[in-house]
Formats: structure tokens, sequence, C-alpha cells
């Protein structure tokens, strides 16, 4: 009986042990994943925002972020963001392409998620989507601001 109880305590107090383990250090989380632009004109507003928090124990670094292309381009915080502080990625894509949007930025983090096969750390990246529909671009001699919009006039 002593050995089944021991048995038992040796377990949990593994499983505890493995489970500090794989709490410690930085954790980034979103508060949406895929921006959804809906239907938006060509030339329309580019630009859309993605929050997230750092819900690890220690601070969280940013090492990179990578559109999946060159229509897509991130803008995110270069300083550590410490455990419980919030931030930002920008994004901006090119809406003077008209037609679908199904991008992805791939953002390169400090967060941990293991070992590799020589003992190395091996991180995380989290990806984030845009999605939806650029519009037609205007008849040529149609007016366009600067953005490449129609005007209104």
């Amino acid at each position: 009986m002593k050995k089944l109880i021991l048995s038992f305590a040796l377990i949990f107090g593994t499983s505890v042990l493995v489970n500090a383990q794989i709490e410690k250090g930085p954790k980034i989380e979103f508060s949406k994943e895929v921006h959804d632009y809906g239907n938006i004109k060509y030339g329309g507003e580019p630009n859309c925002t993605f929050e997230f928090k750092n819900t690890g124990n220690e601070p969280l670094i940013i090492t990179n972020a990578k559109g999946s292309c060159g229509c897509t381009v991130p803008d995110w915080p270069k300083e550590p963001i410490a455990p419980g502080a919030t931030g930002v990625i920008k994004v901006k894509y090119d809406t003077n392409r008209p037609g679908p949007i199904n991008k992805s930025v791939t953002i390169s983090t400090n967060v941990t998620t293991g070992k590799d096969d020589q003992g190395n750390p091996s991180y995380y990246d989290a990806v984030i989507r845009i999605k939806g529909e650029v519009g037609p671009a205007p008849e040529s001699g149609t007016p366009v601001n600067n953005t490449g919009a129609p005007t209104n006039n």
C-alpha cells in the first residue's frame, strides 16, 4: 500500500514539475487571428490591426514579422512586451490590386515550444491572416485620388 501511495505521489509530483516547466516563459495571445476587409473599394483603406497580449511570465519579443507577399506589410513592436502587457501589429495591404485577398503574416517570437533534435530551443511562429475582396480598378479616364481610388467629382 505504501508503494502504491508513493507511486501516485511521484507521478503527481512529476506532472506538476512538467507543467511548471511548460508554463514558464512568454506567450502570445491574439484578440483575433483573422481580419476580414469584406468587400473593399479599389484603393480603399489598406490598414488593419491585430491586438495581442503577453499571457506568459517573461518578456515577449517579436523578432520578425513577414507578409506572405510584398503586398502585405506588417509593422510590429520592436521593444519587449512585459508579462500581462498588450501590443499591436499593424498590417497594410495594397488595395490597388483588384480581386480576392487571402494573405498571411508570420510572426517570429521568443516563445519556446520545446527542444529540437539537438537539444536547442525551438520557437513558436504565430500566423495571422487577412482576407476580403478588392473591387475592380476604375475605368481609364476616371479621376482618382493619390491612393488610386476614384474621386467623387
